[in-house]
């Protein structure tokens, strides 16, 4: 039983719920695209490309929450700096996700799952850790309900490898549940003392499990990978 919903339930779970979703929120996508533009302008759509199942890269959407400001050499300021009062509650209340529904629908994504992790992030994964590749992205999972942004890296691989051990429906509704409680709750947002998550890569580099030169070989790496799918020549 659990097989079958793992390979065919799953899948048509994502698409009636997201279906359902976007429908039913499509007055909810208006009103915030309408403050967005306001806010802070255009684009209302932030995309950025995250790596799915098998590896294989994907761009992710979501509602904008930081401005585009740069510095005199046309760099983007640091993510304290672009963050306004309005990002915060757009991210606080996890509304900011609501355009994943879409990637769902289209198959890149799945409601519950391991989240999909910046490319930067993934070039820094253990061989194990490359297992929570082996299965669909979610929009939500069980790191998200075990302490989201506020426990270590390693802990929520961990998570991830555990779901993936045994995916069900049973589970999947609970985690779900779980994730909606959270999220009324505004639980877990940010990591503490930041504006936003920080990168696998940064935190390694931090708590001194690689060296400088190993961090920068890897950043390299993911750079060629985003600017290879962003010219239509990798294939995962």
């Amino acid at each position: 039983m659990y097989s079958f919903y793992r390979n065919y339930g799953k899948r048509t779970f994502d698409v009636i719920m997201s279906v359902t979703a976007l429908i039913f929120l499509a007055p909810v996508f208006w009103v915030i695209s309408w403050h967005i533009k306001k806010n802070l302008g255009s684009p209302v759509i932030f995309s950025q490309i995250r790596p799915g199942k098998n590896n294989k890269l994907f761009r992710l959407y979501k509602f904008r929450s930081m401005t585009d400001a740069r510095d005199k050499d046309g760099i983007l300021l640091p993510d304290n700096e672009r963050m306004t009062d309005f990002g915060r509650k757009l991210r606080a209340t996890s509304l900011d996700e609501l355009p994943e529904l879409w990637n769902i629908l289209k198959g890149d994504m799945s409601i519950v799952g391991p989240r999909p992790q910046l490319v930067r992030d993934m070039v820094f994964f253990t061989e194990e850790e490359m297992h929570r590749q082996d299965v669909t992205p979610g929009l939500t999972g069980l790191a998200q309900i075990s302490g989201r942004n506020n426990i270590d890296w390693k802990e929520r691989f961990a998570y991830d490898l555990q779901y993936i051990q045994n995916i069900n429906l049973q589970e999947d509704l609970r985690i779900i549940w779980r994730t909606i409680f959270k999220v009324s709750q505004q639980e877990d947002i940010v990591t503490d003392g930041m504006e936003t998550s920080e990168d696998y890569g940064d935190w390694l580099l931090r708590q001194e499990k690689i060296n400088s030169l190993e961090y920068a070989d890897k950043q390299k790496q993911a750079k060629h990978l985003i600017a290879d799918f962003e010219r239509g020549e990798i294939s995962l």
